[in-house]
């Protein structure tokens, strides 16, 4: 038997880094029947829905869930992300994606893999229909064949991974992601571009390349070792570093692009979650600071509690508030 420090180091890590986190949220407010809607099915299910925004031909729920938690992308340490793999079941991963659809939730985001089309086809085996959005991997300019290979599960769109649009950028081969970006729009889905950093969802915009959605994540995870130590030094942390001034810069170009926006990382990759205050603060202020045309991606994990029920119902509540 492990020692007691042991497994409770395990609970808490679990509990503290985990993406959704928001396990206290305040129950959303009734909703009100719009009479505009049909009776009986119809308008249950206009209530079960979550407000949704456009995306190319789809609506999609305004709180998307990502993948991170299910396939172990921690953004921690490699205990909690062994910890959130071993959970993840596909059983499991079907259950999650139920009660999404169940809270009103309609689009799933992950990343390309084989694990993770493999838990995507039994989810529509049995019968789950959800959108899927397809987040490429890092190393997609070496193997753009898998875009094809993506296109063939349907999704609504498929995005470069955000690493990799940045390295592109970073050594001047954007003709390469433009390729990728291309290659894409060729299979007769949505076009995303992924990015950590503001500065090339500007560049994108400004030279109008032909994309669909940005997917913008709130903390610049990919800046550079030197880019850091001129902002805090030669003594960096150890670990990802997010700082707190990045989520206004993404906030600032997130409001001036026209495109729908997917912003992720709301919780700092669950270190924001330290009170159910602090997480309804992190997304008023990120639903405060988007455009009303714009969505959330968060990654949410059910065995300490109902993250997809209190988060989707603390959207709902913060979105009616908005009007």
């Amino acid at each position: 038997m492990e020692p007691t420090s042991r497994r409770q180091f395990l609970q808490t890590s679990a509990v503290l880094a985990a993406a959704g986190g928001a396990n206290a949220a305040q129950p959303a407010a009734p909703v009100t029947p719009n009479p505009a809607q049909g009776r009986g099915e119809e308008r249950g299910q206009a209530e079960r829905t979550l407000p949704t925004v456009r995306l190319g031909p789809h609506q999609v729920t305004r709180l998307i869930i990502g993948g991170n938690p299910i396939y172990g992308h921690a953004h921690f340490n490699r205990i909690l992300s062994r910890y959130y793999t071993d959970w993840h079941t596909p059983e499991r991963v079907v259950a999650l994606l139920r009660r999404s659809e169940e809270v009103g939730i309609n689009t799933w985001q992950n990343s390309y893999a084989e694990r993770t089309l493999e838990d995507l086809d039994l989810y529509r085996k049995q019968g789950g229909r959800m959108h899927w959005l397809c987040l490429g991997k890092p190393d997609w300019d070496q193997h753009p064949d898998r875009i094809d290979d993506a296109a063939k599960r349907k999704p609504i769109g498929i995005a470069p991974h955000g690493a990799l649009a940045e390295r592109l950028h970073r050594q001047n081969r954007l003709d390469v992601l433009q390729r990728l970006l291309e290659r894409i729009r060729k299979q007769n889905v949505l076009v995303g571009l992924s990015a950590h950093n503001p500065e090339l969802i500007e560049l994108a915009e400004d030279r109008k390349w032909d994309v669909d959605y940005y997917m913008c994540c709130l903390y610049y995870l990919t800046r550079p070792r030197a880019e850091l130590q001129t902002l805090l030094g030669k003594d960096l942390p150890l670990g990802e570093i997010y700082l707190p001034g990045d989520p206004p810069r993404m906030f600032r170009v997130i409001q001036r692009v026209k495109k729908p926006c997917l912003v992720y990382k709301v919780l700092a990759a669950g270190r924001r979650i330290n009170s159910a205050a602090e997480v309804r603060q992190c997304f008023a202020t990120a639903l405060s600071s988007i455009k009303p045309t714009d969505a959330l991606i968060v990654g949410m994990y059910q065995q300490q509690a109902d993250q997809v029920g209190d988060n989707a119902a603390l959207v709902r509540e913060l979105c009616a508030r908005q009007g």
